[in-house]
């Protein structure tokens, strides 16, 4: 299209000799709902963050588009049985239609969430990456999450803010599913969970490495081999209960920085994990 063509003209440019450069617009803002090969903040908590821990169920909570662009495109390697006590390769979307833009998706988001109670049982946990027609309509993912959770025996239930409008990369995503973290798993954890849990002086958190093609796997492997306990992997091939336990280590090992460090900080300074 003419109107595209002339914004796409700034894109590509041919450099002629004496000139410093040849003029190229680059690192420019991504515009919401237009796909592009930059990540958004619903890619970096959907896609980053939450996707890849495999026993709970990430609903992409918005049109198909999204979940479908988000779908696979990760290669997160996990242990489990997929369907029974891992979801890493299923995708699950409340699939909003124009009704719900005007009506609103909460009563739609409750039933997504009985359906999935009913089929995938042994889930230990749901999260709800919201995705940008949320924000703009004011849907209260929270109240949602809060009366499924009293209603599921206390099931943890996540509401994450990451309409993609919010930051046009993927790091404000990081920092939005690192305050979730904090706000709905480690601020609610029971004494029932840390009971469960036996403390060693080697305890040690693998942070930021989501064992694309298997390196969290190796770095595991290095660490026990000196004779550390890896009690939680952030977050390839990761577990909820790891992420309750993870506020017992002595040390956590930041491999991403740029994804992890706001939670590693909040870790430090909470629970005085260096």
């Amino acid at each position: 299209p003419e109107k595209t063509a002339k914004r796409r003209a700034k894109h590509l440019n041919v450099h002629e000799a004496g000139k410093s450069d040849c003029g190229v617009k680059s690192n420019l803002k991504s515009i919401p709902g237009v796909m592009t090969i930059r990540g958004c903040a619903y890619a970096g908590s959907k896609g980053v963050v939450w996707g890849p821990i495999k026993d709970m169920i990430h609903i992409s909570h918005g049109p198909v588009g999204c979940g479908q662009y988000s779908w696979g495109s990760r290669r997160n390697y996990y242990v489990g049985t997929t369907g029974i006590d891992a979801f890493g390769t299923m995708q699950f979307t409340s699939d909003f239609q124009e009704k719900d833009i005007v009506f609103g998706g909460d009563k739609k988001l409750a039933k997504v969430i009985d359906e999935i109670q009913a089929l995938f049982p042994l889930n230990r946990g749901i999260t709800v990456q919201s995705e940008c027609p949320i924000g703009l309509i004011g849907d209260d993912i929270e109240a949602v999450s809060r009366a499924k959770s009293k209603e599921y025996d206390g099931k943890t239930i996540v509401p994450v803010r990451c309409e993609g409008f919010r930051g046009v990369s993927q790091s404000l995503g990081h920092h939005i599913a690192n305050d979730a973290v904090r706000d709905w798993v480690f601020d609610k954890i029971t004494s029932e969970a840390e009971l469960r849990f036996e403390p060693t002086p080697y305890d040690v958190a693998i942070i930021g490495d989501y064992n694309i093609g298997g390196d969290a796997w190796s770095s595991r492997i290095l660490l026990e081999e000196m004779g550390l306990r890896v009690i939680a992997q952030w977050s390839g091939d990761g577990s909820l209960a790891e992420l309750e336990a993870t506020p017992k280590a002595k040390l956590n090992i930041l491999h991403c920085y740029r994804s992890m460090n706001y939670i590693s900080r909040h870790m430090e300074e909470k629970f005085g994990i260096p």
